[in-house]
């Protein structure tokens, strides 16, 4: 068996290093992954937070553990990082605007997005599939991001007959509920 392409197409072949981050970042932007905003309150002012995460994955079956990773320039992480709970929500394909809102720059990215509370007072966009309620446990730091580990407190699905909204090649897709239907539990 051949490691060529197949003919006519390219091949693009490159070492990883930090000099080459464009072409890190195309070819890690193969794999599709799912898309969660992670929300919290602002420590100081109380104020809805939010943002987005493509790389979260379950950590723990048991204990609960889930991880995400956070850029280490996010102006949004360190203003709820200290509350106690933050907030993670699986979005939907309906929500390409929600990802694009909380992925921006600013304070007030709650303000034209349609939300709700948890019941402990977290601010979860109207939409979602899923909800977790977590407790930061540990922060590691990883390169240019930090690996936030927290241990799940609350799980709700939410009722939405959407399919989940997927990042891929720098771009949103969607897996919608026809093709996939139920899927096996990968853990177990």
């Amino acid at each position: 068996m051949s490691d060529e392409p197949p003919p006519g197409t390219a091949r693009a072949t490159k070492t990883a290093s930090a000099a080459d981050h464009a072409h890190y970042r195309r070819v890690l932007g193969h794999f599709a992954t799912g898309v969660v905003a992670v929300v919290g309150r602002d420590t100081e002012t109380g104020e809805p937070v939010g943002m987005v995460a493509n790389s979260f994955v379950l950590a723990s079956a048991s204990p609960p553990l889930i991880s995400f990773c956070m850029a280490r320039t996010s102006s949004s992480w360190p203003r709820m990082r200290g509350s106690g709970r933050i907030g993670v929500v699986v979005l939907s394909e309906a929500q390409r605007a929600v990802s694009a809102g909380l992925a921006g720059r600013g304070r007030d990215k709650f303000r034209d997005l349609e939300w709700t509370e948890s019941p402990s007072g977290l601010p979860v966009p109207v939409g979602g599939l899923a909800e977790l309620e977590c407790e930061v446990t540990a922060e590691l730091p990883a390169g240019d991001h930090e690996i936030v580990l927290c241990r799940v407190v609350r799980t709700e699905l939410l009722p939405c007959d959407e399919g989940p909204l997927l990042s891929y090649r720098g771009g949103y897709g969607a897996f919608g509920t026809e093709q996939g239907g139920a899927a096996a539990d990968p853990a177990g």
